[in-house]
C-alpha cells in the first residue's frame, strides 16, 4: 500500500495504526445490530443448522464404528465445557484485576477425531460429500444405519473421488483424517507455518500433502487451482464455504445443553461473552452465528487474533474484509499461534457476521506464550498457542456481568515434546525458573 493509501486508510480507520505497529488493540464493532434485525437479513437459518445436526447424527453410528473413542458419547463429536476457577486467579494476580464473574473453558482442543475446533466444520463438509456420492452411487437412504459407510464397499466408492484442502495445519488435520478413513484421495495444501509434526501425522495416513514456502493464501489457492482441473475433486474452501460454517455452528445447540446441565442459565441479566481464536474466520463464525440463534441478545462474541495476523480485525475494523490483507499495511503474518496465521480474512465470514459480532482484538505472541504456562499450571489444561488466544479477552471485559467463555480451538494432538516448547517458552516469558 502506497503512502497517500495508508494516510487515508489511517484518517478514516485510526486502529490501523495501532494494527501496523504490533500493538494489542480492542476493537468495538459499531455496525453490529439488535439479533432480530441482523437475523433478518441473513442467508443461512436455524432450520439451516438444524439440518446440520440431523446430518451429524446420521453419522453417528458410522463414528462409533470407525473410530472407537466416539462410542463413550454415543458418536456424537463434543467436547468438555469447563470451570476453570484456578486460572482465574491466576489471572487476578498476574494482570492484578479483579475478576468477578464465572470464567469457563470450552475445550474445542479435546475433540475427538482431530483435536481442534475443525473437527466440526472440517469433518462435517466430508461428511456431506460422502453422504451424497454413497446416495448416488451405493443405494444409502436416511432411514440406513450409517455404519455401512465403515465398510469396504463404500470406500471402494470413495476411493473414485479426490478431497483438497488449504491449510495452516488444523483444517488439513480434520479433512485429511476423516477422508482418508472414508476411502477418499486427499491432498492437503500446506502452507510454511504448518507445523512438521501435522506433515508427519497426515502422511502416516496416507493423505499427500504439498508444502509451500508461502503463507495461507497461497495454500488455498493452489488447493483450488488443483481441484477445478479434476471433476472428481471436491475443494473444501476454507474462505467461502457455508457447509463449513454450518458445522461450527452446530455446537451452539450442543453448548446450550451443557450448560443447562451446570444449572447456568443465560439471559438479559446474565448474560454470555464467548472468546473466539480466529484465523480466515470460518470457525468462529460459524460458532458466533450458532451462539446468536441460541441465545440472541444474550450472547456477546468477540474474535481473537494474534497482532501478527490480526487480518479479520483489519478486515471488519476497515469494511474492506478481503480487499485488504495484513501485508498491505506491512504486517509480516508471522506468529506462534500457527492455526491463526492468515493474512487476509474470509470475505463471506467477515459480511456475514458483521451484525452479530461485538468486537475484534489482538493479542501478542509473547503473551499467548505466557498464558499457556499459566493455564498448564493452574488447571494442567495443555493447549497449542492460537488456542490461548480467548484468555486474554475476558481479562479486558472482566467487568462484564455475566459468564465469560474461553473458546480453546487445539492442542491435544500435539506431540508432548512439542507442548513442552510451548510451555518452557511461556515459563521464559514470565521470566520464571524452569
Amino acid at each position: 500500500m502506497i503512502g497517500e493509501e495508508y494516510k487515508t486508510l489511517v484518517r478514516d480507520c485510526p486502529i490501523v495504526a495501532e494494527l501496523a505497529e504490533g500493538k494489542e488493540v480492542f476493537w468495538i464493532n459499531g455496525k453490529k445490530k439488535s439479533f432480530v434485525d441482523a437475523i433478518a437479513d441473513c442467508e443461512l437459518s436455524s432450520a439451516d443448522v438444524r439440518d446440520a445436526s440431523a446430518r451429524l447424527k446420521r453419522f453417528a453410528p458410522y463414528f462409533m464404528a470407525a473410530f472407537p473413542e466416539t462410542r463413550a458419547t454415543g458418536g456424537i463429536i463434543e467436547s468438555p465445557l469447563r470451570a476453570i476457577p484456578k486460572m482465574k486467579e491466576a489471572l487476578e494476580i498476574e494482570y492484578r484485576v479483579e475478576m468477578n464473574e464465572q470464567l469457563y473453558i470450552k475445550l474445542d482442543s479435546h475433540l475427538a477425531v482431530s483435536g481442534s475446533i475443525k473437527a466440526r466444520g472440517g469433518i462435517y463438509e466430508v461428511l456431506c460429500v460422502a453422504e451424497q456420492i454413497a446416495m448416488r452411487e451405493g443405494g444409502l437412504s436416511l432411514e440406513d444405519d450409517y455404519s455401512v459407510l465403515h465398510s469396504e464397499k463404500y470406500r471402494e466408492i470413495f476411493s473414485k473421488y479426490s478431497i483438497a484442502v488449504g491449510s495452516t495445519g488444523n483444517l488439513g488435520l480434520s479433512i485429511g483424517i476423516m477422508s482418508a478413513k472414508l476411502g477418499f484421495r486427499v491432498t492437503v495444501h500446506m502452507s510454511a507455518d504448518a507445523r512438521e509434526w501435522k506433515k508427519k501425522m497426515l502422511r502416516s495416513k496416507g493423505v499427500k500433502v504439498i508444502e509451500y514456502a508461502e503463507d495461507y493464501s497461497v495454500a488455498v489457492e493452489n488447493g483450488r487451482r488443483e481441484a477445478e482441473s479434476d471433476p472428481t475433486c471436491h475443494f473444501v474452501d476454507d474462505e467461502n464455504s457455508r457447509t463449513l460454517f454450518l458445522g461450527y455452528a452446530v455446537a451452539a445447540e450442543r453448548l446450550a445443553e451443557q450448560l443447562s446441565k451446570e444449572g447456568i442459565e443465560i439471559s438479559a441479566d446474565y448474560p454470555l461473552h464467548v472468546y473466539l481464536p480466529c484465523g480466515v474466520g470460518g470457525g468462529p463464525g460459524g460458532v458466533a452465528f450458532g451462539l446468536k440463534l441460541a441465545f440472541g441478545d444474550n450472547v456477546h462474541c468477540y474474535y481473537a487474533e494474534p497482532t501478527h495476523s490480526p487480518c479479520m480485525t483489519l478486515g471488519m475494523a476497515t469494511g474492506l474484509h478481503n480487499k485488504i490483507s495484513v501485508g498491505d499495511i506491512g504486517i509480516d503474518n508471522k506468529t506462534i499461534a500457527d492455526g491463526l496465521a492468515v493474512g487476509r480474512a474470509s470475505g463471506f465470514v467477515g459480511r456475514f457476521t458483521e451484525p452479530f459480532i461485538d468486537g475484534c482484538y489482538t493479542v501478542k505472541d509473547e503473551r499467548l506464550s505466557e498464558l499457556l504456562a499459566m493455564l498448564w499450571d493452574s488447571e494442567d489444561i495443555r493447549l497449542e498457542p492460537s488456542a490461548l488466544a480467548g484468555v486474554h479477552g475476558a481479562v479486558q471485559r472482566r467487568d462484564d456481568r455475566g459468564l465469560h467463555l474461553i473458546w480453546a480451538t487445539g492442542g491435544s494432538m500435539v506431540p508432548p515434546d512439542e507442548l513442552r516448547k510451548y510451555y518452557n517458552e511461556g515459563k521464559r516469558v514470565k521470566g520464571e525458573k524452569l
